[in-house]
């Protein structure tokens, strides 16, 4: 039997010899910078795993106070999925807005998803953005993202279709990863299911592994929203263990606990994403539109007025603050001890 602890220290080497502990992970041998896709999970440069824990941040179209990042790593959470604009449905989120996001996720020892948000629902919703438009936005941030990958994760495309569009996601996906990886963008790359993220026609599904090897960098991680369609817990786990069986990284890039289009199972996600080691990041934080007010984790930015959904999902059962794990780049790390 393996039992893993996670602590929090910044004297990592001399804790494991006072602890005489039996296993410390190895330098990996692909030499990675950063967070990188190895055997069907993240893990961070150290080799350590890295399962993502947290919730998303409307930045785009909703900036919060000062504080909110903050805010956010108070919950437990070790990741924040914040959306930026390409400036087709929104304002642009300007290069060094970017930058000070970034720092800003760094000073709360956070590691930052990056997501074009405007590319939501294209060929349904007017003004959306095509992947290929989002990988622009990228590469014009191309300064910023460079020496990075420790801390960002580059989310090429947010719900990059709406419902029964063929938009060529698996097409159009690969074209992203090649044009990122030859501007010299070595990050992880995270892929958005079509059809507003929840894939209900199983274009990722199915092509997942085809994008994956596509990469030369073999660093992808799928990501599939998971609301109305995922309301029962045999609908949540048929879905995810396609890609555990076949060792392909994929994360629950957003969820909640009630939707107007459905009931998702939020204790089926949770309990499964825990059970497999795989990220999760609610939606959202705080600043929805009044009709999407139910989705806020917290009520106004404030971090001590948590919504019903915002209990569940920070002190819930297998909740942000029971399984977030800090990032070892900022000193946790991951020490697995047998019994």
């Amino acid at each position: 039997m393996v039992m893993r602890l996670a602590v929090r220290v910044g004297f990592p080497a001399l804790l494991l010899s006072l602890l005489g502990a039996a296993y410390v992970s190895p330098a990996p041998a692909y030499g990675a910078t950063g967070i990188k896709a190895v055997g069907g999970r993240l893990v961070e440069a150290s080799g350590d795993p890295l399962i993502l824990r947290g919730v998303n941040h409307g930045y785009a179209f909703g900036k919060g106070p000062a504080s909110v990042f903050d805010d956010i790593k108070s919950t437990g959470a070790n990741a924040v999925r914040v959306s930026l604009s390409s400036g087709h449905k929104w304002d642009p989120t300007p290069p060094d807005e970017v930058a000070s996001v970034i720092a800003r996720c760094k000073a709360a020892r956070l590691i930052c998803v990056l997501d074009v948000h405007d590319t939501m629902g294209y060929g349904t919703e007017p003004g959306a953005a095509t992947i290929a438009e989002a990988t622009d936005y990228w590469l014009s941030l191309r300064k910023i993202l460079l020496r990075q990958e420790s801390y960002v994760i580059i989310n090429i495309a947010n719900e990059p279709s709406g419902h029964a569009v063929d938009a060529d996601w698996v097409g159009a996906t690969k074209e992203a990863i090649r044009r990122l990886r030859a501007a010299g963008l070595l990050h992880a790359i995270m892929a958005d299911a079509p059809n507003w993220g929840n894939d209900s026609f199983h274009v990722m599904y199915d092509h997942a592994a085809e994008v994956f090897n596509s990469d030369p960098e073999h660093n992808v991680v799928f990501d599939v929203h998971m609301y109305g369609p995922f309301d029962t817990a045999d609908k949540v786990s048929a879905y995810l263990d396609n890609f555990v069986r076949q060792r392909l990284p994929i994360v629950v890039g957003e969820f909640s606990q009630i939707h107007q289009y459905g009931d998702p199972d939020e204790d089926a996600i949770m309990a499964y994403c825990e059970a497999h080691g795989l990220g999760y990041l609610g939606w959202s934080w705080s600043g929805n539109s009044p009709e999407y007010h139910y989705l806020d984790v917290v009520s106004g930015f404030a971090p001590s007025r948590e919504t019903v959904w915002g209990k569940r999902l920070i002190e819930g059962p297998n909740g942000l603050r029971a399984t977030g794990r800090e990032a070892g780049v900022y000193g946790g790390f991951w020490l697995a001890a047998r019994r």
